[in-house]
């Protein structure tokens, strides 16, 4: 293929046209700095398969109450940033602030929930228990079995394909300039991250090259050995139902459980759409459909909210999180000079975009890694490494 022209020179260059590298550079323009995306298809990734669930509160699990507060810092920041979106581009999101329950099918199941409502009170969190009756006056689709849950209403939902859309639409009316091509090579001059080489053979250079490849991040040709952990890939799969008019409102909020041990989660739409996942898949890059995801899917699902078999399946997909070994994100300088991370979202990329957009804008426009930050810093591991 002809090598084409190379390209003026960038501020930034985010690599990753994904919701957080779009988010990144949207929050980045809006500081002034000229900035550049490069991806093969902008708005894509995982986004596609996300439920879009917002809940910091009943994602959160022992250990991870620095997380929580990264993900309470960007969930109070959604309402005012998909305004601020929606409002430039003229583009829905989605966002709607149905709160969250989470239900217990069996005695197992609610002494667990049982702790796990202690270990919210005992971080002030804003969750009560409900018997299993008041869960089901809630919502009156639940099984009648239903032990008891937690009501959470400050866990959100935010449509992930529309967000997408609307980032895709919002960076080029900020400034940003969208690249649809492959990176084929990170450019490293004088031991500092310089740009990249595209599949064609054109360059693209930049004062600072900001990393949101999700899961391909570390496998990035050209990026020095040690910089990155391995991110690695965490296989969703997810099914879409629709809700028929006669049916609605089937659900009110966000739905979750735990059944036979697998965490699942319905999350219904304002447009009659029913999102159920997820699977969670140590099975490296594939993203096969498989009839085993959708029998368990639906299986759970069912007994859950009996009535959804009635529901038209409208679609099945799979996706790819992006897992850092602590399943936090990178957020931040990474020891190659130039060179910033703002992968590793795991299950929250969605929730974090905010946040991440804000945060990363922050230090590339001052240099200064801000306070929240700071404990998601790639430089986490490669301390860990050094001790």
């Amino acid at each position: 293929m002809a090598r084409t022209e190379t390209a003026p020179a960038s501020e930034v260059l985010v690599i990753g046209g994904g919701i957080i590298g779009l988010g990144v550079a949207w929050r980045t323009a809006q500081r002034g700095l000229s900035v550049t995306v490069v991806d093969p298809a902008h708005g894509g990734g995982a986004v596609q398969v996300a439920a879009g669930m917002l809940a910091p509160v009943t994602e959160l699990q022992y250990g991870e109450e620095p997380l929580l507060r990264l993900g309470m810092a960007s969930n109070e920041r959604y309402s005012a940033f998909t305004a601020e979106l929606s409002a430039f581009t003229g583009l829905d999101t989605g966002y709607r602030q149905t709160g969250t329950l989470a239900v217990a099918l069996d005695s197992d199941d609610r002494e667990e929930l049982r702790e796990l409502h202690g270990f919210h009170q005992r971080l002030g969190l804003d969750s009560h228990w409900l018997t299993g009756r008041e869960c089901r006056k809630l919502e009156p689709m639940l099984a009648p079995g239903v032990r008891g849950g937690l009501h959470v209403t400050d866990d959100h939902q935010v449509d992930g394909r529309r967000l997408a859309a609307a980032l895709v639409e919002g960076c080029p009316r900020a400034g940003v300039r969208l690249v649809r091509a492959s990176v084929a090579e990170l450019l490293v001059t004088g031991g500092r991250a310089s740009g990249v080489r595209l599949a064609d053979g054109s360059e693209l250079a930049a004062d600072k090259i900001v990393l949101a490849a999700g899961p391909h991040s570390h496998r990035l040709p050209g990026l020095p050995e040690g910089v990155l952990p391995a991110i690695r890939p965490v296989k969703g799969q997810i099914l879409r139902l629709r809700i028929p008019e006669p049916y609605r409102p089937f659900l009110s909020r966000n739905v979750r459980a735990v059944v036979r041990g697998q965490h699942i989660y319905l999350v219904p739409r304002a447009n009659g759409e029913l999102v159920i996942g997820a699977t969670s898949e140590e099975q490296g890059y594939d993203t096969t459909v498989t009839a085993g995801g959708v029998y368990e899917l639906l299986r759970d699902a069912h007994e859950l909210v009996p009535g959804l078999t009635e529901l038209p399946l409208v679609e099945t997909s799979a996706g790819l999180r992006p897992g850092s070994p602590d399943n936090a994100p990178l957020l931040g300088p990474t020891a190659l000079p130039g060179l910033v991370a703002a992968t590793g979202h795991y299950r929250n990329g969605v929730l974090l975009t905010p946040v991440t957009a804000d945060l990363l804008a922050e230090y590339l426009a001052t240099g200064e890694v801000p306070a929240l930050a700071a404990p998601f810093t790639p430089s986490r591991f490669t301390t860990k490494a050094a001790a």
